[in-house]
């Protein structure tokens, strides 16, 4: 019987890109790996242009595209992980949707699966992208390696190819709030890279921005690191320490100096403000923990479905 490869692709405004890229998966497939069944599963996190409506006319020209609707968006992090879990071959392929990750790879993990490796993921070795941003990415992962208890993967966004095994890992880990990312590292099996140059997206517009990027970078470091609470109470304790010798110096120097001249409240204020701005800044490191706490109590799905389309009864 011929194993069957899973490859799940997230969507979310890409009416331009689900067709050509079906079409080069299944080119792929047929004539690279034809000893193998297949099955592309679409999950929509609730697009607002044409992409549905191009789903569905794909799930009804070809019966091995399958598409989960979201009722909602609920955000770029869940949807592909939930979606990974909802596939049913051997191994499942996780891919973006904007041609970003070269369909051609498929072939390559494959052959490392096969040669026993149950995870085989991709690297972005350099990229055509905004080389600060680049920068800023690499400096972030480099972080929280450094203050991690666990090992990270730099420059990896997910695309690669999971065994089965790995897949209930992540089924069976009800994770409000899933990083793939670390939980690769933390929990997966012995994994192999894959370099890969990452094109530029040449069809529809990215949806990253500031705000997302910065949703992902606190997920990682709230969940995996212990540094900004350690980091607070070092600073506290330091700045105490040395607001301590501020004030000692500062009684000293007006009992030498009390009739040349007066600091004034000079020093009083800037400490004041100093100390302040520390605060408010740990503050805020405090409520990002406490914030990833609060969604993990809460344990909401991951996702909402509203339709499936091309799953069997028996999958549902």
């Amino acid at each position: 019987m011929k194993k069957t490869i899973s490859i799940l692709i997230p969507t979310y405004n890409e009416s331009e890109n689900v067709v050509p890229l079906t079409n080069a998966i299944v080119k792929e497939m047929t004539e690279k790996l034809s000893d193998y069944q297949y099955e592309i599963v679409f999950i929509d996190n609730h697009s607002t242009d044409d992409t549905r409506a191009k789903l569905r006319k794909l799930c009804e020209e070809n019966h091995q595209v399958k598409v989960i609707l979201n009722a909602k968006n609920f955000g770029w992090l869940n949807s592909p992980y939930y979606g990974m879990t909802q596939t049913t071959g051997d191994c499942t392929i996780m891919m973006c949707a904007d041609f970003q990750d070269p369909v051609e790879l498929i072939g390559t993990f494959v052959q490392e699966w096969e040669n026993g490796y149950r995870i085989v993921i991709g690297q972005k070795l350099s990229a055509e992208e905004n080389k600060l941003m680049y920068g800023i990415r690499t400096i972030y992962y480099n972080l929280i390696k450094k203050f991690s208890d666990i090992e990270q993967i730099e420059q990896f966004t997910g695309f690669g190819l999971y065994d089965k095994s790995f897949i209930k890992v992540m089924r069976d880990l009800k994770d409000p709030t899933p990083y793939l990312r670390s939980i690769v590292a933390e929990m997966g099996f012995d994994y192999k890279k894959i370099p890969f140059y990452q094109k530029k997206r040449t069809r529809g517009k990215s949806k990253s921005n500031f705000w997302r990027l910065y949703d992902v970078a606190m997920l990682g470091f709230t969940s995996y690191t212990k540094i900004g609470l350690r980091l607070a109470a070092f600073v506290g304790i330091g700045v105490a320490i040395f607001s301590l010798f501020v004030a000692v110096f500062y009684f000293i120097y007006k009992l030498i100096h009390w009739d040349m001249f007066s600091l004034g409240m000079a020093p009083l204020v800037t400490g004041m403000f100093f100390l302040g701005g520390i605060q408010l800044i740990f503050l805020g490191i405090m409520g990002e923990y406490i914030m990833a706490i609060n969604k993990r109590v809460m344990n909401h799905p991951l996702v909402i479905e509203e339709e499936r389309i091309n799953f069997d009864t028996n999958e549902e």
